[in-house]
């Protein structure tokens, strides 16, 4: 299911959309929109992932004994790679 909204623009983003649809980046003005709509979501989403992780990091701080075992893992990890 989809919904129809109305949006007003500025004339040179309106341009540049056009542009992007002449070029064949886009089929339509709206998928052009719709993908860029897709792509605002997905930051946000992974904005708040981020703080989420840091505000978990921050209530639960990792022990010393955390990050030498990761920089441990770390080092056997790329020790491992066939260079």
């Amino acid at each position: 299911m989809s919904i129809q909204i109305a949006i007003r623009i500025p004339e040179r983003i309106a341009d540049e959309l056009e542009s992007l649809v002449a070029r064949g980046r886009f089929e339509t003005k709206a998928d052009a929109v719709r993908s860029a709509l897709e792509a605002l979501v997905d930051a946000e989403r992974r904005a708040e992932v981020g703080r989420r992780i840091v505000e978990g990091y921050q209530r639960i701080p990792q022990e010393d004994a955390d990050v030498a075992a990761a920089h441990e893992a770390a080092a056997r990890s790329i020790d491992e790679e066939p260079w």
